[in-house]
């Protein structure tokens, strides 16, 4: 047995070899049972298969280029010993074994763990598994059935899911203590997001990522930092007139005292927003930092919730562009654009699309994304976000769609809408219905351009009035394809509890007698509320309902029960509840109690938040 699993080793090392392993140049060290790290060496010291004692994986890989990435690879003769059911059974099959080696390196290391089984070309078995830093498991990286070179599983790495969900929560976990650091300082919650994003916008000015230390006051400093911004602001080629209402949103910069008389705090504060931020930023590209931010400050003093702003969680804002087929010929449009995070993912799916293509990426920044946002602040925030991702030419106009969108849009010709309009206060007669806004969109779509909007599921319901006439208009202009349902805490993050729909659609169509639409019941996307997280995709089980969602959509599947097919009219429900049929198969003595205690538990919160309006 010995002998053979030598055979297993050999093919392992000769395959590492092919793959660049062992090029002196490239930093890479192999090595075989022990480490000379003493790190590695102290991680492995009660990591033995048999149960206490040192662990001796086969091969131990790590770079210098990387040093906080390591990669574990535990190999068995036999393709029968590859993998056992209980996953437990660490001696005698490889990926049990990898995984404990796994479990013991990654409390200092981002790991991946390797299992090989097999002795020849056509019996070898391969499996990959992730497992960063303080994760509590490793999630296997599918697809991939050969050895690949050290770069190719590092950029692997970081473009995982469970390498984002590691870097999300400490970027969320930053996002409190730097909220907590700003309060601490008298900043205003209305200024923390220009604050943020002004320093990001400031550090990606060379000259002054090099030399802010050098300043010898903080006043200095703070007149370094807001020229450095209109500097930014200048090279995008912004319009005077919009440069100049920027400008005023940043003035506070150099007249807030915690700021200009403590230099050495305020040099602390960019530096720590460079590591963590911009660290993010790097791994992560096209995410929206800055709303974000903006949410995570909104949490503790939501005083935008009477403008109706509710900001779109990334997830849904990637979803969006997936649902609409956003791609590199694609123009968007969001006629009420908040912070961007819609422009941004759509951006994101552009780019992916045009690949290695580096005209057209800088065409699609320059002249395919545009958007119109009415409150100042979120205007500001907004063009201060775009820039932040290399927009070359900001096309984020100040101003009432109402009014300016027919004026703005036709220029550009956008074929994709994409847009969570504002929320109607209903304490406020007179302000906008939230399906104007998609009609306003739409109007501005080139004819068969789709429209995704999510907006409150009453948009969807209510039969007469004024949704009523709206939901006629819009279809004798244009075409409803889908209504899904979406999940009821969505926006626990923005403090809303607002339960909402995304409706698609598209332009210039009017909806012929017969269509019929297609309803999606998604109510459940996995996200979990947590007391200091927020709502997060705690189990990662996103990716494999994002694609589920968008699948089932495109092929327009119908079971009856998650997804169903019906000709509606303006007076119709357009909603999937109104016409699913109830699977009780599905019902069970658990899932009904689980199900009493969440309806028990919203009535006692909707009866204490009554109690305490009253009050």
């Amino acid at each position: 047995m010995a002998l053979n699993e030598r055979k297993t080793e050999t093919m392992v090392e000769l395959r590492l070899r092919k793959r660049g392993y062992t090029l002196d140049h490239s930093g890479i060290v192999i090595e075989r049972q022990k480490s000379d790290i003493p790190r590695i060496q102290k991680l492995l010291e009660n990591a033995s298969k048999r149960g206490g004692g040192v662990g001796k994986p086969e091969f131990l890989i790590h770079s210098s280029g990387h040093p906080q990435f390591l990669i574990v690879i535990e190999c068995k003769a036999s393709p029968l010993k590859h993998q056992s059911r209980s996953l437990n059974k660490y001696q005698d099959y490889a990926v049990d074994g990898a995984l404990l080696y796994s479990s013991f390196l990654s409390k200092e290391f981002d790991v991946l763990a390797i299992a090989v089984s097999g002795q020849d070309e056509a019996s070898i078995v391969i499996s990959h598994y992730f497992q960063p830093r303080l994760a509590r498991s490793a999630v296997q990286f599918k697809g991939v059935s050969s050895l690949l070179s050290f770069d190719d599983y590092y950029t692997a790495f970081l473009n995982s899911d469970i390498k984002f969900r590691q870097d999300y929560d400490a970027l969320l976990s930053y996002s409190r203590d730097l909220n907590n650091q700003l309060q601490a300082k008298k900043i205003t919650e209305a200024d923390r997001g220009f604050l943020i994003s002004g320093i990001l916008i400031a550090l990606q000015n060379r000259a002054f990522k090099d030399s802010f230390k050098l300043q010898r006051t903080g006043k200095q400093l703070a007149s370094s930092l807001l020229e450095t911004i209109r500097g930014e602001f200048e090279s995008a080629r912004l319009p005077q007139d919009r440069r100049e209402l920027l400008d005023g949103q940043f003035n506070f910069i150099i007249h807030t005292p915690t700021l200009i008389n403590d230099r050495e705090a305020f040099i602390k504060l960019i530096d720590e927003i460079d590591e963590n931020i911009n660290t993010f930023r790097r791994t992560h590209k096209y995410y929206d930092v800055i709303g974000q931010f903006y949410m995570e400050f909104l949490r503790y003093a939501n005083n935008d919730k009477g403008l109706g702003i509710v900001l779109t969680p990334f997830h849904i804002a990637e979803l969006f562009a997936e649902i609409a087929d956003v791609n590199k010929h694609s123009v968007v449009f969001d006629n009420c654009c908040g912070t961007s995070g819609l422009l941004i993912a759509a951006m994101k799916a552009m780019i992916k699309d045009a690949g290695a293509e580096r005209h057209i990426e800088a065409n699609i920044k320059s002249h395919k994304l545009v958007g119109i946002e009415f409150q100042p602040k979120i205007y500001a925030l907004s063009v201060s976000n775009m820039i932040l991702h290399g927009d070359g030419k900001t096309n984020i106009f100040r101003g009432d769609c109402f009014s300016d969108a027919r004026r703005i849009a036709p220029g550009y010709r956008p074929s994709v809408g994409l847009l969570n309009p504002p929320y109607k206060n209903k304490t406020m007669p007179d302000d906008k219905e939230e399906l104007a806004f998609i009609q306003n969109n739409l109007d501005c779509l080139e004819p068969n351009g789709t429209c995704v909007a999510i907006v409150p599921i009453t948009c969807a319901t209510a039969p007469s009035g004024n949704i009523g006439e709206l939901k006629r208009s819009l279809l004798k202009k244009h075409t409803l394809e889908a209504v899904m349902s979406m999940p009821v805490d969505l926006f626990h993050n923005s403090k809303t509890t607002v339960v909402t729909c995304v409706m698609v659609f598209t332009a210039h169509r009017p909806h012929p007698r017969g269509k019929k639409t297609w309803f999606g019941y998604w109510r459940d996307d996995g996200f979990v509320k947590t007391k200091h997280r927020g709502r997060i995709d705690l189990n990662g089980t996103w990716p494999e309902t994002k694609n589920r969602w968008v699948n089932s959509f495109r092929s327009r599947d119908v079971d009856g029960y998650s997804s169903v097919m019906r000709e509606v009219g303006p007076s119709d429900e357009w909603c999937a509840e109104a016409y699913l049929a109830t699977n009780y198969s599905a019902v069970d003595q658990t899932a009904l109690v689980e199900a009493a205690k969440r309806y028990l538990i919203k009535g006692a919160m909707l009866l204490h938040e009554g109690r305490s309006a009253e009050r």
